[in-house]
């Protein structure tokens, strides 16, 4: 029989610690010369209602530790889904991570940083040894929160978070054959959810597409110049072929024809949008605005701030190689 207990694997257990999704956090204070000291940390925590209590911890190698130990109040700022910038900032050493920052009234004299999710104000009341880092708790003082989605982080990398959707099926129109096999069209489809969100989305301003008598492939030749303008037809052509549309000479020089677009002189003519192109253009767009801020409204800033980063994903990872539309032009 083997008693040997097994080497402890460090990087192991970190990386299994990393399973649990946490929020991301800065702590400030303030050094007893003045200077300000803030730090990044995901060890935040509640401990007690009444009395309200929060913790978190440092390591005992860490350069500020001295600053924590002897300071009574400390600030802890929930970062917001944007602020990841921040984190990475106040994460590194060697710099000063104040910089260009406007601090913010607060109840005692830590920095107190703005833009968060939520903040809390602490004096302290216990610090504890905790193996190779400090514990200190606070009891809460002041605190404040905004809608804006918080920042996590999870397996070593930052995310966001969103509520899980119930199903959008809501009723059964049929029972299945229990020997079938598995129906190869589902409401888990990505292709149908993405195909039904952007038929649904476009149908919010469908109307004013039908007003201006603008069809689907001038749309995107519309949105397309509103960001780049003078583009030649081929150009025009490699930024659209994800539709289907064939945004050709033909569809550019009916629209040319309809007063919608400006083109410079041949053989290789630009296309621009004319003045009745941009009217046309910025009407179009604030009936899209329109509808997109009600759908903000309905999903809440968090799951609007998910889809965004969602979509980015997955249109980096499905890009076939599409022109960049928000960099310069090739």
């Amino acid at each position: 029989m083997n008693n040997h207990t097994p080497p402890f694997d460090s990087s192991a257990f970190r990386r299994a610690l990393g399973m649990f999704a946490t929020g991301v956090t800065i702590v400030t204070a303030r050094a007893g010369d003045g200077t300000p000291v803030g730090m990044t940390a995901n060890s935040f925590n509640s401990v007690s209602l009444d009395p309200p209590m929060v913790l978190w911890s440092l390591a005992k190698s860490a350069r500020s530790l001295p600053v924590f130990h002897a300071a009574e109040h400390w600030n802890v700022h929930i970062l917001a889904n944007e602020q990841n910038d921040l984190a990475n900032r106040f994460a590194r050493a060697g710099e000063d991570k104040f910089a260009g920052l406007s601090l913010e009234p607060a109840l005692a004299d830590a920095p107190f940083l703005a833009g968060c999710s939520a903040r809390f104000q602490c004096r302290t009341v216990f610090r504890y040894e905790g193996g190779d880092h400090i514990i200190f708790v606070g009891e809460v003082v002041g605190f404040d929160r905004s809608e804006m989605a918080p920042l996590l982080y999870v397996s070593g990398e930052y995310a966001l978070a969103t509520r899980l959707a119930s199903p959008i099926a809501t009723e059964v129109t049929g029972a299945a054959d229990a020997s079938a096999e598995p129906a190869p069209f589902t409401e888990q489809l990505l292709g149908y959810l993405l195909g039904r969100a952007h038929y649904q989305f476009m149908w919010g301003f469908r109307r004013t597409l039908d007003e201006l008598g603008i069809s689907h492939g001038e749309f995107f030749v519309l949105s397309l110049l509103a960001v780049r303008a003078a583009l030649d037809a081929d150009q025009i052509t490699a930024h659209t072929a994800y539709t289907g549309i064939a945004a050709d000479t033909a569809l550019l020089s009916a629209m040319r024809a309809r007063g919608l677009l400006s083109a410079s002189a041949d053989p290789a003519p630009r296309y621009a949008l004319s003045p009745a192109g941009h009217a046309a253009s910025r009407r179009v767009l604030a009936a899209a605005h329109a509808v997109e801020a009600a759908l903000v409204e309905q999903l809440g800033g968090r799951e609007a701030a998910g889809l965004r980063n969602l979509l980015k994903h997955l249109i980096r990872a499905s890009d076939p190689g599409l022109p960049t539309l928000w960099g310069a032009s090739a």
